[in-house]
């Protein structure tokens, strides 16, 4: 983490911003930088595999956002890797020009020093540096993840004890002379503003915890040590870099007689070298430590980027998104050569044909937009997912950080235009390239992996009956089919709808995704049961696909078929006591981004006569009252029943009144009851004894109350004896966003 961000950083930033956001810069950055650390943690901590962001959006999001995820991350570790590799030849070849060993290259050329001419060979001289630096890192990459692991060790001890020693320096400085706190007035003479474009361009020295994840294949206890690398790796270099800022704030005496202006605005000057000026004039021999600070953090993070770098993109090779060459291993080191190669062709065009601040402005932005998609990842992966994974860490304050996480890297992105517009080209112009390289080349090859949904068998509608209502009905066997048969024919008949029949297939979890089709008898049988039924009614659509999650597959479908309405089946109690109605329906209910009835116990060729809807003002009320009058006989009559406990009045006649004229239904078929009664539960179940059908709404709560407690609407369909049904409505915006996002 510590590299050239920081060094490149300083002085650009104390000049935009000045001395006072130069240190908030950091500081902000380093909270910021914590919060998607927390992502890369949990998600990490579940799914330890090298690919890192690449495999939280292949899980997450499927295919295509896992191939720009890694694309992306892929270039994101190559533009860093090109920046560390100069910011190590610009500082190097600063120190040697102080000492004077440049001389006797000008003297080579017949050049005379602090000329354009001069400036041209320097500039050409720190390209050539910059080459062979990043040749020989690349070499040692090739060497293996053990060798890397090694010289990035002493490396990164190197790297720490020198930037910690001028971080000191600066605390020792403002003790023995208080006046340089004055170097800190303005504090902030640009304001805000300012603030935000530094904040964007520094980014990028924050980025390194993410290589961690990269080693999910190669590292011991990798559930327990890839979290406490990421998190520890943040908090100490956060508080090294504000160490380092006020070292350089207070770095120069106002007043010197060099020195004009303020003494900010004179570091600022000196642009990316002035950091670099600051740390002379803080300390003795302060050009040589700060050269081997330099040496040491530069080529630890180019060390770290090229093998994130080669790890992304192997990756995409091994899982047929790039050309199997990106997933070559080489015979006796044992390392991906082939993602290496062409990692080393990114890192070497970048660093040869790029200014400094552009380079450091596209790695930025890359990263940013890397860390906001697995900010969204680790929501996704949690929401959808957390029953499937195996957890060594949990982020505090779900959802919280990642939303903030989310906002402040937009933010920061689009502010960064005011450091570099050649970032914004740059950055759009290789997510682009991949989106074309996906479409055409990798979406037809990839391969599937085992946490994705496959599609097995699948019978889509006609054109003609696209436009109709969707009604989706989930089947598992041929006896729950017939249980499903006749109450799907009731609300597809009211709907004028289109049925898809889905069938999520159940494999064991040690038998391969390839091996799905051996059991999908029984729901083909399910399938055949049904279709019998409905296919003579209504437009009939048929899927059978197979995930390690049912209530994952199913919830995948309703996105994607843009279902308005499930309907499922349920045995009326749960297998484990951590769930209310099941682990398969508990989630289903919660995140399904439509209208979901699930029957209990109303196969056959049952006939509702008298429904009881037990009513108390809660959000699926209107559903439920819907759904009981489709499923009532025309003759028969519903009960509307409120039990008033006396903390709060709800007035059943005005609801009913209002339901009745907005759905457009008969009110003469139902009746209200108002019963007085502390104990609702009870006198509930009392009630349902007449009733041949009770339609309940379930609750609006998280899964991760009702662990601790079922509400009342759970009990209910639990404890009633009678044929049940349980429904929940489209939430409107909140179902909109979970459909598409």
């Amino acid at each position: 983490m510590i590299g050239a961000g920081v060094f490149l950083g300083m002085g650009i930033s104390i000049g935009k911003a000045g001395p006072g956001g130069l240190v908030l810069t950091f500081a902000l950055n380093g909270l910021l930088a914590l919060l998607t650390a927390m992502s890369f943690a949990e998600l990490s901590s579940a799914i330890p595999r090298a690919g890192g962001a690449y495999n939280f959006a292949r899980i997450g999001f499927g295919r295509g956002p896992s191939f720009l995820a890694g694309w992306m991350e892929w270039f994101a570790s190559s533009v860093a890797g090109a920046m560390y590799a100069l910011t190590f030849s610009l500082y190097t070849l600063r120190f040697i020009e102080r000492i004077g060993w440049m001389n006797g290259l000008y003297s080579l050329f017949h050049i005379t020093q602090s000329t354009p001419q001069a400036d041209h060979l320097v500039e050409g001289v720190i390209k050539i540096v910059a080459v062979a630096t990043a040749l020989l890192f690349i070499y040692i990459n090739f060497r293996g993840a053990s060798e890397t692991g090694k010289i990035g060790a002493i490396i990164t001890m190197g790297q720490t004890l020198f930037v910690v020693t001028i971080g000191i320096f600066g605390i020792f400085t403002v003790l023995r002379d208080p006046s340089r706190l004055h170097n800190f007035t303005p504090f902030m003479p640009y304001g805000w503003s300012q603030l935000m474009a530094t904040m964007g361009f520094t980014y990028v020295a924050f980025e390194g915890y993410e290589v961690i994840a990269q080693a999910g294949d190669e590292a011991i206890e990798p559930r327990k040590n890839l979290p406490k690398a990421m998190l520890y790796s943040v908090l100490i270099v956060t508080i090294i870099y504000v160490l380092v800022a006020f070292a350089t704030v207070i770095s120069v005496k106002a007043g010197s007689s060099d020195v004009e202006g303020a003494p900010w605005e004179w570091i600022g000057s000196f642009g990316e070298k002035g950091f670099g000026e600051a740390v002379a004039r803080l300390m003795p021999y302060g050009n040589f430590i700060l050269t081997l600070a330099v040496i040491f953090s530069s080529t630890s993070a180019l060390n770290a980027t090229i093998y994130s770098a080669t790890r992304a993109s192997y990756a995409l090779g091994r899982d047929r998104m790039l050309p199997k060459f990106f997933a070559s291993i080489h015979k006796v080191r044992k390392t991906p050569f082939g993602a290496l190669l062409c990692t080393a062709v990114i890192v070497l065009v970048v660093a040869t044909m790029l200014p400094t601040k552009d380079v450091a402005s596209s790695a930025s932005i890359m990263f940013l937009f890397l860390f906001f998609l697995v900010n969204l990842c680790v929501i996704r992966i949690r929401r959808s997912m957390a029953d499937e994974l195996n957890y060594g860490f949990i982020m505090p304050l779900f959802p919280l950080f990642p939303i903030l996480a989310i906002l402040c890297q937009v933010l920061l992105a689009v502010w960064l235009v005011h450091m570099s517009w050649i970032a914004w080209i740059v950055a759009p112009v290789w997510i682009f390239t991949g989106i074309l390289i996906y479409q055409l080349y990798s979406k037809s090859r990839a391969i599937t992996t085992a946490d994705e949904i496959l599609v097995i068998e699948e019978r889509p509608p006609a054109m003609q009956e696209a436009e109709r209502y969707p009604i989706m009905v989930a089947l598992a066997n041929p006896e729950n089919a017939a249980t499903l048969v006749r109450t799907t024919y009731r609300l597809a008949e009211a709907k004028k709808a289109r049925v898809e029949l889905i069938h999520m297939v159940s494999v064991p979890d040690q038998i391969s995704l390839h091996d799905a089709e051996r059991y999908i008898k029984p729901g083909k049988e399910a399938l055949v049961e049904a279709m019998l039924y409905l296919k003579m009614h209504f437009p009939l659509s048929t899927t059978i696909r197979y995930c390690r999650s049912i209530a994952r597959g199913i919830i995948s479908a309703i996105r994607e078929k843009k279902t308005r309405m499930l309907v499922l089946g349920w045995h009326g109690r749960p297998t484990t006591h951590l769930f209310n109605l099941g682990s398969t329906i508990d989630p289903i209910i919660e995140q399904s981004p439509c209208n979901v009835v699930v029957l209990k116990d109303c196969g056959g060729n049952k006939a509702f006569h008298n429904v009881l809807v037990p009513i108390a003002g809660g959000p699926h009320g209107a559903f439920a009252l819907e759904v009981a009058d489709i499923l009532t006989e025309p003759e028969g009559k519903i009960t509307l029943l409120t039990v008033d406990t006396g903390d709060r009045k709800f007035d059943l006649e005005a609801f009913l009144d209002a339901q009745v004229e907005r759905l457009g239904l008969g009110r003469n078929r139902f009746t209200t009851k108002v019963v007085q009664s502390k104990a609702p539960l009870r006198t509930i179940l009392s009630e349902t004894w007449e009733a041949d059908l009770v339609v309940l709404g379930t609750t609006n709560r998280p899964l991760i109350l009702e662990v601790t407690g079922q509400s009342l609407p759970e009990k209910l369909a639990r404890r009633c004896g009678k044929p049940t049904v349980i429904v929940k409505s489209d939430a409107g915006v909140r179902s909109w966003i979970k459909r598409w996002i």
